[in-house]
C-alpha cells in the first residue's frame, strides 16, 4: 500500500488487515482502494508497521450530508437553517454530555430525561423562538415522552428484559466498565429513540392549532383543541406505522434468518432481543397517541386569543 497523507506520505509499505471470519467485522479490500489505516513510525526505521483500520468512507459522508443540508435549506427556507443548527447542538449533547454521563455511572434515566428534555426544548425553540407555541409544543412533547418512560421502567421489568441486549454492551463491560447498569441505560434509550417522532407530532399539532386561529380569530378553546384532535388523528394514521419500518428495517437480515431456519412464531417472540424490539414498537406508538391529546389540550388551551 502507498500511504497518501501524513508524515510518511509516498512511502511504500506492506499493511496488516486482520481477518476474523466474521463478515460484518472485516475488510475486503482490492486494488486501488482508499483505507483508513494506523501508521506506526519512527526517525530511525522508518515506517515499521501499518494496520488497516477500516475503508475510509468520510469524503462520501459529506458529500451526503452536505446535499442533505442543502435540500433542507432550498425547500425549508429559514426553518430549514435553523433545523440544520439543531444537528450539530444534538450530536454533541449526545457525544459529549449523555455518553460521559452514562460512562461514569451516573443514574441513565434521569440523565437521558434531562438530555432529552433540553433537546426538545432547543429543536422547538429553534422552530417557534420563545412564545406560546413554544410552550405548547414543549409541554404536549414532554407529557408524551414521560408517558414513554413509564411504560418502558414497567415493562422492561414484567418482560424481564435485561440491558445487555443492546449491540456491543457486553464489549462494554469488557472495557472495564462494569458498574454500568445496562437496563437503565435501555430504558433511557426506549424514550430518547422515541422522542424525536414525538416533537414532531407536538410541533404539527400546534402549528394547526396556530393557523386555525390566525384564520379565525374569535376562535375559542373548544375549536381549537378540536382542531389540533383531528390533525393529531390523521398523523398518528401514518406515524405508527412509521415507527415500526424505523425499527423493523435493521432487523431484515434478522427476519430472513427466522423465515429461512423455520423458527415457529411462538418461539420468535419470546426472545429477549425480539421482545425488546416489539416493547420499544409498542412504546413509542404509546407515545404518540398521547401526545396527540395532550397537545391538542394544551396548545387548544394557551393559544386562543379570547
Amino acid at each position: 500500500m502507498e500511504i497518501l497523507n501524513g508524515n510518511q506520505k509516498g512511502q511504500i509499505s506492506d499493511a496488516m488487515n486482520l481477518m476474523t471470519g466474521v463478515l460484518e467485522n472485516d475488510k475486503l479490500s482490492e486494488p486501488d482502494d482508499v483505507a483508513l489505516v494506523l501508521v506506526g513510525a519512527n526517525t530511525t526505521e522508518g515506517v515499521y508497521k501499518v494496520t488497516m483500520i477500516d475503508h475510509y468512507r468520510l469524503n462520501f459522508e459529506i458529500i451526503l450530508i452536505c446535499g442533505f443540508v442543502l435540500m433542507l435549506v432550498i425547500f425549508a427556507g429559514w426553518i430549514g437553517v435553523r433545523a440544520v443548527l439543531s444537528f450539530p447542538f444534538t450530536v454533541l449533547c449526545i457525544w459529549k454530555v449523555l455518553i460521559p454521563l452514562f460512562l461514569e455511572g451516573y443514574n441513565a434515566i434521569l440523565c437521558g430525561a434531562m438530555i432529552t428534555a433540553l433537546l426538545t426544548a432547543v429543536i422547538i425553540v429553534l422552530v417557534y423562538g420563545f412564545d406560546k407555541r413554544f410552550a405548547a409544543a414543549l409541554t404536549g412533547t414532554l407529557l408524551g415522552t414521560g408517558v414513554t418512560a413509564s411504560l418502558a421502567i414497567i415493562f422492561v421489568r414484567l418482560l424481564n428484559i435485561h440491558g445487555a441486549v443492546m449491540s456491543y454492551s457486553e464489549s462494554l463491560l469488557y472495557s472495564g466498565y462494569t458498574n454500568l447498569n445496562l437496563t437503565e441505560i435501555f430504558i433511557s434509550s426506549v424514550f430518547i429513540a422515541s422522542s424525536g417522532a414525538l416533537t414532531d407530532i407536538a410541533v404539527d399539532i400546534t402549528f394547526a392549532v396556530s393557523e386555525v386561529i390566525a384564520a379565525n380569530p374569535n376562535a375559542g378553546k373548544g375549536s381549537a383543541i378540536k382542531a389540533g384532535m383531528n390533525v393529531g388523528r390523521a398523523a398518528l394514521g401514518t406515524m405508527s406505522i412509521t415507527l415500526l419500518l424505523a425499527y423493523s428495517g435493521g432487523y431484515i437480515g434478522l427476519l430472513m434468518v427466522f423465515v429461512a431456519q423455520g423458527t415457529p412464531l411462538i418461539s420468535i417472540l419470546n426472545l429477549n432481543y425480539v421482545s425488546a424490539e416489539i416493547m420499544n414498537i409498542i412504546i413509542g406508538s404509546f407515545g404518540l397517541v398521547t401526545v396527540a391529546p395532550f397537545t391538542a389540550i394544551v396548545s387548544g388551551t394557551l393559544l386562543p386569543r379570547k
